[in-house]
Order: structure tokens, then C-alpha cells, then sequence
């Protein structure tokens, strides 16, 4: 008995098929999208959080070989990961706003808008290691 691919009839999906299907997946997507961008939101607010007790730490160790806090970010050898706006992986900038000899305050600011509502996320920490969002997405 000899066997011949051509003689046999595969099963399997057409073009039109698939597309269709394609289509419906596209359509419960966009209805599902706009319920998932707070979620979004908040795991990419994970990276701020993660940076600023970083920041915290090295912070805390300037104060405890220096006896004062640094404004100068560049002193606690942190280092800013490229942001997505110059090709990086970075959502948030992060900056030392206010330092003394007995405080400081520093920020991140998302330089995305996550949601597409104009408004960008913004966290603070301080010497205290209060943590909070200042200006939700």
C-alpha cells in the first residue's frame, strides 16, 4: 500500500475562521481594557515604591557615616535606570527634593500616563520611611 501526502485531506481552520476569531478576542479585549488599567496602574507603581525605599536605605546610610542627609543623589551612589522616554525600562524619575541635616523628602514621578487621563503618578518618602502616593494615575 503506498502512501501520498496529497491523497489524504488534512483537517484544520480556514482563513476566514481564524479572522473571525481574531476578531472576537480584539472585541473582549477593548470591553476589558478599560477595567484593567487601574491594575496597571498599581504594578507599575511597584517599580516606585522599590526605588524609593532603595533610595531610603542609601539614604540612611549617608546620615549614618555623615550625620546629615544629601540632596545630591549622585553622594549615595543611586543609580537612575534609563526612563522609557529615552529607550529604557524606567517608569519614574526619581529625585531627592528636600534634604537637611535632619530630614529629607524624595519623589517619584511617572514620566508615563498610565491610564491616558492626563494626570501622572507621583510617591513620596521621607526620613521617617512614610511611604505614599501623592498623586494617583
Amino acid at each position: 500500500m503506498k502512501f501520498s501526502i496529497t491523497s489524504k485531506k488534512l483537517k484544520g481552520f480556514t482563513l476566514p475562521e481564524l479572522l473571525v476569531v481574531l476578531v472576537i478576542i480584539g472585541i473582549l479585549l477593548l470591553i476589558a481594557l478599560p477595567n484593567l488599567m487601574p491594575l496597571i496602574s498599581r504594578a507599575k507603581s511597584t517599580e516606585a515604591q522599590m526605588q524609593l525605599n532603595h533610595l531610603y536605605t542609601l539614604e540612611k546610610n549617608y546620615f549614618y557615616l555623615h550625620s546629615k542627609y544629601t540632596n545630591e543623589i549622585d553622594q549615595l551612589d543611586f543609580v537612575q535606570e534609563k526612563l522609557v522616554t529615552d529607550g529604557g525600562n524606567a517608569n519614574y524619575q526619581i529625585t531627592i527634593t528636600e534634604a537637611t541635616a535632619n530630614t529629607f523628602k524624595a519623589k517619584a514621578t511617572a514620566v508615563v500616563d498610565f491610564d491616558g487621563d492626563g494626570v501622572f503618578n507621583v510617591w513620596e518618602i521621607d526620613q521617617d520611611n512614610n511611604l505614599k502616593q501623592v498623586t494617583k494615575d
